[in-house]
């Protein structure tokens, strides 16, 4: 993967150990080499990802709406700025720039576009590696419901194991690196078997 969409959340009255876990993962993207996508703003994890990417030389794309495009909320070091009309432009964008996804600690926004990458996953618009950073257990009730739909059958077990989980960042870009697209799970869901 050259490029990963990083999702996160930007808001300023959490942890600091979000903000310190979401640095270092930005250090490590750019450390690997790997080109960070991101929502363009400068505030909570957000914010942390793009500058520990940036203070590690790395690459750093961002997509703003533009109705966030202001001096309190946009990121202005970055080496390049795309704003958008809509936030649906804007997660397409973001979607095409970038080879894997990554969801951090965040809030409706996050779960929004993680979930929006998993389904598209789900029913083969992508064939594209998925994490999930499990930063101080943070996701942890969100793995406890996805275990119970599948085990309640509305999930499969193979989309369900499309989402890599790790709490350190180097061990969740190994495993998407071992990412394998499940194509007969998507056949099976879309009924084309």
């Amino acid at each position: 993967m050259k490029s990963i969409c990083v999702y996160c959340g930007s808001a300023e009255a959490t942890r600091p150990d979000f903000n310190l876990a979401g640095r270092q993962m930005g250090r490590i993207l750019a450390e690997s080499g790997i080109r960070l996508i991101y929502g363009g703003g400068k505030t909570g994890v957000m914010g942390a990802v793009a500058d520990g990417a940036l203070e590690a030389g790395g690459e750093v794309y961002g997509v703003i709406v533009e109705s966030m495009n202001t001096p309190a909320l946009v990121h202005t070091r970055l080496t390049r700025l795309e704003v958008t009309p809509t936030i649906h432009e804007r997660k397409s964008r973001m979607y095409e720039l970038a080879e894997g996804y990554i969801a951090l600690p965040g809030g409706f926004g996050t779960f929004d576009e993680l979930f929006e990458t998993i389904t598209w996953g789900q029913i083969g618009i992508h064939q594209k590696p998925i994490g999930l950073l499990n930063m101080l257990g943070y996701y942890d009730p969100l793995i406890e419901m996805m275990d119970r739909a599948v085990a309640e059958g509305f999930i499969f077990h193979e989309h369900r194991n499309m989402l890599s989980i790790a709490a350190d960042p180097r061990e969740l870009l190994e495993k998407m690196s071992q990412h394998a697209h499940p194509v007969e799970a998507v056949k099976r869901w879309m009924r084309q078997e």
